[in-house]
């Protein structure tokens, strides 16, 4: 059986996830922004916090965890590489290493950019991946420590995944990621069929996210650098798709 998955809103636009496996009983919490709406999604459902896995050291998604180890003692997991600016952890993660949730095994992925030692897990028997501020709904996090070509690269791993894949990524962007994408490619019908769903989520207060990996190559533009419309939009007809993707997540950031 697949894993059960949960979305979480937390602070102002921040997601947290449940992840439980239905056969073992076992839940985890993928990233904790703060304790009380993830106590709340746990009682709930009757689910206690077996482990925690943490993307990244950014606060807003490890701030709550000490509330939420008062209550519910888990395991902690992390990234070993960013082990010395994460809360303690009982299990340090490389690329390459498996995290299971109960009968469940996901496979760790490096997707560096957003920061150094940000992790992505991929379940594949669930067809669902936890990105965070690595690939987002419509976007990409923006490079406070990385380089554009190591997300680029980072984007590019999680590109490969199959298209039924759920990403469950951090934070609630999408309307403006939206708009950004608008101006770059706006002769994309999938893009614009997408901007009008997202909008009628966001008027019904709906989450966007988790969003389909497929929908996500169709009209993410930070995965889109082979777009000629996007290529012209940034005057680079010719250039290797990792200039392009570069002056795409330089447009967003003056957007």
């Amino acid at each position: 059986m697949p894993l059960q998955i949960v979305t979480v809103p937390c602070l102002k636009d921040n997601y947290a996830y449940l992840a439980h496996d239905p056969v073992t009983g076992v839940t985890c919490v993928v990233d904790v922004p703060e304790p009380q709406p993830i106590l709340d999604a746990l009682a709930a459902h009757g689910w206690k916090a077996d482990l925690v896995l943490l993307t990244h050291h950014h606060w807003d998604h490890v701030d709550g965890l000490p509330g939420l180890l008062a209550e519910h003692p888990a395991k902690v997991a992390g990234a070993a590489a960013d082990a010395h600016r994460l809360p303690k952890l009982d299990i340090a993660l490389t690329e390459g290493d498996s995290f299971a949730i109960g009968a469940e095994t996901g496979a760790v992925i490096d997707v560096s950019g957003h920061t150094l030692g940000h992790i992505a897990v991929h379940f594949p028997a669930s067809a669902v991946v936890f990105t965070a501020d690595s690939l987002m709904a419509m976007g990409c996090g923006r490079l406070f420590e990385g380089t554009p070509a190591q997300m680029h690269e980072s984007l590019q791993k999680l590109a490969t995944l199959p298209p039924e894949t759920l990403v469950c990524s951090g934070h609630e962007y999408t309307e403006s990621n939206v708009r950004f994408a608008l101006t770059i490619e706006p002769g994309n019908p999938a893009l614009q069929a997408r901007a009008a769903k997202v909008a009628k989520a966001r008027t019904e207060g709906r989450p966007t996210v988790p969003s389909s990996l497929a929908d996500e190559l169709a009209t993410n533009p930070f995965l889109r650098a082979q777009s000629p419309e996007i290529r012209a939009a940034m005057g680079l007809p010719n250039a290797p798709d990792a200039v392009v993707f570069t002056a795409v997540r330089a447009a967003k950031d003056r957007f």
